[in-house]
């Protein structure tokens, strides 16, 4: 009998992971983990605390609810089919991507009701954009006649319609088409296309998110997102079908879902919450995530040495937080250490004690792991492929 190939075995697994064959090797002696305290992972290692994780989606999901919108939560922070799924459960009526490739990951995973909150342009992309069409019914988004002109063509010649929302800038001045009359002009050019369908207008008031004075934030907000609401209006009063006004994420949720004229809401990264969200945007959810790191040196009695540096979690966004009982003065990342300066020596942590950090920010931490290790009670309950690391076209 012959021995099976590397890749005979990897295709065992293909129930369990739908990834590459070349990305599932790595991953093969996963299954051993679980049921196991989490001291007993190699580090470092990206957590999930599931009950905390729970109760973020529950409360986003009841504010949804409750302001009778839907909830559309971004996936750009989570990468994983596994939360997408948790998502969808609590009652998250679709989902939004930012590249046509993690679309195509969440749609080989399932999921139907796509929103790629970005524009797609040029033959290579907007190929895949046609073959997420065949497994799901995707959403993109446009601000230009050209790029229009571009995804009509390739529609027709595929015998495909495409769902098309005009972005409308609110404020942060990045892509989007003026509010008003010229969102309305390229809206009507997307309606008079048979391979295109308009079905509405999305924006991003993120502009907003690190306001600090009270009061001022909630207002800028509002009248960002009025922008937005105002030009769907205008849309319908030409006699164009506005079903989708799309805003929001996980900084002004709180704000924008009570807000009249808002259809959905795309907050996501909140689910797990980080230290950019809590300290930097004001949003008191608890965080979900953090990082299991090793000590790896003790050089001083006030520095400590960890295995986990700027490969493991970013600090473009925040610094992540250990958790320490001790005072801690600085945090300081290299490529591969974390240096914790405390603010008086310690005799603990000791090198090959294991310790955590809350991570910076969830979006630029999560794509560096080839896995989450979701946690209930100090014990390994699941690991979950990061299926959408990588995913940048």
């Amino acid at each position: 009998m012959s021995t099976p190939s590397l890749r005979g075995i990897a295709a065992l697994y293909v129930g369990i992971y739908t990834a590459d064959v070349v990305d599932l090797l790595p991953r093969l002696g996963q299954a051993h983990l679980v049921g196991q305290p989490v001291q007993a992972l190699d580090t470092p290692a990206l957590l999930i605390n599931i009950p905390v994780m729970e109760r973020n989606i529950a409360r986003m999901a009841d504010t949804f609810r409750a302001a009778g919108i839907n909830w559309r939560p971004h996936t750009k922070g989570l990468k994983s089919p596994a939360l997408v799924e948790r998502l969808l459960a609590a009652g998250a009526s679709g989902i939004t991507c930012a590249k046509t490739s993690e679309a195509e990951v969440m749609a080989e995973a399932g999921v139907r009701d796509i929103l790629i909150a970005n524009q797609v342009v040029g033959a290579a992309k907007i190929a895949r954009l046609l073959r997420v069409r065949t497994m799901a019914d995707p959403i993109v988004a446009v601000d230009s006649v050209a790029n229009v002109v571009e995804l009509e063509s390739a529609a027709h010649a595929a015998n495909a319609t495409l769902r098309v929302v005009v972005e409308v800038d609110t404020g942060m001045h990045r892509a989007g088409t003026a509010p008003g009359q010229p969102t309305v002009e390229l809206a009507q050019r997307v309606a008079a296309s048979p391979s295109l369908r308009f079905v509405g207008v999305m924006g991003w008031e993120g502009h907003a998110t690190r306001i600090a004075e009270p009061g001022v934030k909630e207002r800028r907000i509002a009248e960002a997102v009025a922008l937005l609401t105002q030009t769907a209006d205008a849309c319908r009063a030409v006699g164009l079908p506005v079903e989708i006004v799309s805003c929001g994420g996980t900084g002004t949720y709180s704000v924008t879902a009570r807000l009249p004229g808002v259809t959905e809401v795309q907050a996501g990264g909140g689910i797990l919450s980080d230290v950019v969200y809590r300290e930097v945007m004001g949003v008191d959810h608890e965080p979900a995530a953090t990082i299991l790191a090793t000590v790896t040196s003790r050089p001083t009695p006030t520095r400590i040495i960890c295995d986990a540096g700027k490969k493991t979690m970013s600090s473009d966004g925040a610094v992540p937080q250990p958790l320490l009982d001790a005072p801690v003065r600085r945090v300081g990342l290299s490529a591969e250490h974390a240096t914790i300066e405390m603010e008086s020596a310690t005799t603990s942590p000791q090198v090959g004690d294991k310790i955590q950090f809350v991570v910076g920010y969830t979006d630029t931490t999560v794509h560096l792991h080839d896995e989450l290790y979701a946690v209930r009670d100090g014990l390994v309950e699941a690991v979950w492929p990061v299926l959408g690391r990588g995913k940048l076209r």
